[in-house]
């Protein structure tokens, strides 16, 4: 027996020593395994330049020069992959990353791939997915997500995703944050299981249908822009009957708002005519995004008592507010007139948007603004008046008419102008505000006579609550998405976007084609003059094209600078004023 023990020592001692050295040469022999996947995938990319620390022969953890650019190294071992930024495109070896048996993490946001999502369903082991601000497409399978049951974070936003959001991914038992923001997704949103959920988004899609119970503890933000979905977060009541759903047709929506309207519309339907003057008036509710119609309304004579009722500096707070019956005058230039000839009037109710329950409404007078006349407050109910322009508004005009191409050039430079001017006076007026206009869109701009642009649906921004501040078209931005903050700044944004829209005849809330497939304007004009093809954008059928492509360029390249992404890198309004002044306009014969 001694000489059994004495004979195996050395054996034991020779197997200690192999598994020391196993242990010490094992991060090494990981390290080559990545060396060899992290060359393979660099093979399939293109554009690569940003990898040019990739070679051969360096560890890709502990170089002389530290690690590979994007590498997420932990113990001499990749463990997660940063690749965000680098202008990469080209095809994912998804056959190299399985060979990386240690990577919890893989994120090649803000690059320039295409096509379908790659099969990275394949890395069971994922912690972490960014796919975001790319150009991937097409649908999701319902059941890609199957086998990812460790995934904590991912993120697919500013992409062209189709298809319903796949019902695996709500599955995911450990989900703590998901972005599916500015895609195509359809469909209803399916109810999500995960309990630790606290970063959700799924804004700017065409999500339909009432939003789970799941995920009632996130804000309308969350939603925004998904014009047929309904629940308590956005404030949109759902239909009583399960047949009765919202359809993804502009009828179906004009049904559901028609249906939330009905009272305020039969209240001002009835048309009277009335012996006395009149005068045309429009009736529009905050947030408004159609054409409006003629209101007559007869008069009053200007008796003692309602010119003591007008007021053209009047702020109404919590501690005073109108009576049911009150017609508050903030203008009476026009004329002053009560609640009863409303009635007696016929109206359009423009929209349906948010005006809060405390305003201030001052003595503006400049050429582009249009000041409002008279406001109504009751808690069902707070309207506001303003004079009729018989033109409608910049909407309409190429969005709800074949004949939109009567806007010539010189007519599209002279809005653009007094827009950015109207734009440049609230700012000074309203200074301290966070975002002094608020809501500008092309449905807030109604055109006078000789198509004079004046701005309406402005200063909202202070009265409201978290509900209804998510219903202003600021809140659409960039930063207001990513960061829930806004600045005068924003407005600047909203100009470029009605920019953009008067020189390409795109609408802001729809994807265009770029040539690889859908994206939003704003991506697609920053594209096209990183590429220098920014002519190929502009709307042919405006009246004298052929001789203002050099002037549209020019203007375009202001809606660009406009929508920056970043606030920093935007033109301040008082720029963008000095800019457009320059542009050139000439006479279309």
């Amino acid at each position: 027996m001694a000489m059994a023990m004495a004979m195996f020592w050395p054996f034991r001692k020779s197997l200690l020593l192999l598994s020391s050295t196993f242990l010490v040469l094992l991060p090494w022999a990981f390290s080559a395994s990545d060396s060899e996947a992290l060359l393979k995938l660099k093979k399939s990319l293109t554009n690569a330049g940003a990898l040019d620390s990739w070679v051969p022969g360096s560890p890709p953890c502990s170089g002389p020069r530290g690690p590979w650019r994007g590498l997420l190294c932990e113990g001499g071992v990749v463990k997660g992959l940063r690749l965000e930024g680098m202008g990469l495109s080209g095809t994912i070896d998804v056959d190299a990353l399985v060979e990386m048996k240690a990577l919890g993490s893989f994120s090649v946001e803000n690059n320039s791939f295409t096509d379908t999502i790659p099969q990275l369903n394949r890395l069971g082991a994922l912690k972490a997915l960014s796919l975001s601000r790319n150009k991937f497409s097409g649908e999701i399978p319902s059941q890609y997500f199957v086998k990812m049951r460790s995934l904590r974070r991912v993120r697919l936003s500013h992409n062209k995703f189709t298809g319903e959001i796949p019902v695996s991914l709500a599955r995911l038992p450990n989900l703590v944050g998901l972005h599916l923001q500015f895609n195509q997704f359809r469909g209803r949103i399916p109810s999500f299981y995960s309990q630790v959920l606290k970063s959700f988004n799924v804004s700017n899609n065409i999500l339909e249908g009432e939003i789970p119970s799941s995920l009632s503890r996130f804000s309308a933000s969350s939603f925004a822009a998904n014009p047929f979905l309904c629940g308590e977060q956005i404030d949109v009541e759902c239909p009583s009957t399960p047949n009765n759903t919202y359809k993804k047709t502009k009828a179906a929506l004009m049904v559901a708002l028609g249906a939330m309207l009905l009272l305020v519309i039969i209240f001002f339907a009835i048309r009277l005519r009335n012996k006395n003057q009149k005068v045309s008036y429009v009736l529009r509710r905050s947030g408004s995004s159609n054409a409006a119609t003629e209101l007559p309304v007869s008069v009053l004579p200007k008796t003692e008592d309602t010119v003591k009722s007008a007021c053209s500096d009047l702020t109404v707070s919590n501690h005073r507010k109108p009576s049911v019956a009150e017609l508050v005058m903030v203008n009476d230039e026009m004329g002053v007139f009560g609640l009863t000839d409303l009635m007696k009037a016929s109206a359009e109710v423009l929209g349906n948007g948010p005006l809060g329950s405390s305003y201030k409404l001052g003595k503006l007078s400049h050429p582009n603004v249009l000041p409002p006349l008279a406001y109504h407050y009751r808690k069902e109910e707070k309207l506001v008046v303003y004079e009729y322009l018989r033109n409608g508004s910049l909407l309409y005009h190429w969005h709800g008419d074949a004949e939109s191409c009567r806007l010539d050039w010189p007519t599209r430079v002279k809005i653009v102008r007094g827009i950015a001017k109207g734009l440049e006076y609230l700012h000074n007026e309203f200074a301290s505000r966070d975002v002094p206009h608020g809501n500008l869109k092309s449905s807030n701009v109604l055109l006078g006579p000789d198509y004079n642009p004046l701005l309406s649906d402005y200063g909202f921004h202070p009265l409201l609550n978290v509900e209804g501040l998510e219903g202003l078209f600021a809140y659409k931005t960039p930063e207001a998405m990513q960061k829930q903050t806004v600045s005068p700044k924003s407005d600047v944004y909203c100009l470029g976007i009605i920019i953009i829209e008067m020189l390409t005849g795109e609408r802001p809330s729809q994807s265009v084609h770029d040539g690889n497939g859908l994206t939003d304007i704003v991506q697609w004009v920053e594209s096209a003059f990183t590429e220098g093809r920014q002519a190929e954008l502009l709307d042919t059928k405006i009246q004298g094209f052929r001789n203002s492509i050099g002037s549209m360029e020019k203007l375009l390249r202001i809606g660009a600078l406009c929508t920056k992404t970043s606030p920093e890198e935007r033109l301040s309004i008082k720029e963008a004023v000095g800019m457009i002044e320059e542009i050139h306009e000439f006479r279309v014969l």
